[in-house]
């Protein structure tokens, strides 16, 4: 199991914020964020450059984050995956820019649907090996539905083995953040974890709610040792009290022999 680090940008700064709080109105009275930086994008990347992270994310929360983004790329190029606004214009651009792989949500589920279409020019874009998809998801009755638009919107779409399976032929991996725990450091979604770790058939990065090493022991009880994990404002890096990067970093590197 690994430590997937993370750099959230809103307005071109690095934040962390509640993500079910997000709107394309990025003044909007209702939007919560946990703590913003001082700190540029790239001080974030040679972080984790330096402590041999690998297949972290970097996410655009809406425009103004380019510079930004392109900033954290060449730091650490490689190193990081990148996500918020990816098309079949840009997908290739992020790519040349050091991107290790491209994550798309939005562009592939609109009006509720999968664009089948859009997917395929995609995976011919960019090729199958640098395409992450993103099935954030919230849970309606029984069942988790990816959501997209800053997370507001419901597909029709369920997070299911047959999903995941279906899915899997396009992408090399999945992240799959649990919306309505993610930013609150009040503990995980364990039943998504569980239902996940039993279920995905591709290296999958779960996010959500992750307080305390607790938690990410727990994740990989419950995912059975087959999903990675990404922590937000838990750290200390990002305002947090209950988790430090360094504990983080540990627990990497207990689990990966390599520290990689």
């Amino acid at each position: 199991m690994k430590f997937r680090p993370c750099i959230d940008l809103h307005n071109g700064c690095v934040k962390q914020i509640v993500g079910s709080t997000l709107s394309d109105d990025a003044s909007s009275a209702g939007l919560h964020t946990n703590f913003a930086s001082t700190h540029p994008s790239s001080y974030y990347a040679e972080m984790y450059r330096r402590d041999h992270l690998t297949g972290g994310h970097v996410i655009m929360l809406g425009p103004g984050n380019e510079e930004a983004a392109t900033a954290a790329l060449a730091a650490y190029p490689g190193g990081l995956q990148i996500g918020g606004g990816i098309t079949t214009q840009n997908s290739a651009v992020w790519l040349e820019r050091g991107a290790s792989a491209v994550i798309v949500t939005s562009y592939v589920f609109k009006d509720g649907l999968i664009h089948e279409d859009r997917l395929a020019r995609l995976v011919r874009e960019v090729g199958k090996e640098h395409l992450v998809l993103d099935l954030s998801c919230r849970k309606k009755g029984d069942a988790y539905y990816i959501v997209t638009d800053r997370w507001q919107n419901f597909t029709e779409v369920m997070v299911t083995k047959e999903s995941l399976d279906y899915f899997s032929t396009f992408c090399c991996e999945f992240l799959i953040h649990a919306v309505d725990v993610e930013g609150k450091c009040a503990g995980i979604e364990e039943e998504l974890v569980a239902r996940l770790g039993r279920w995905t058939p591709l290296p999958t990065t779960y996010a959500g709610g992750v307080k305390n090493l607790a938690d990410m022991e727990r994740i990989l009880t419950l995912g059975d040792g087959r999903l990675d994990a990404t922590v937000g404002s838990a750290l200390d890096i990002f305002g947090g009290t209950t988790m430090t990067y360094a504990e983080a970093v540990a627990f990497h590197r207990a689990h990966n022999e390599a520290g990689a």
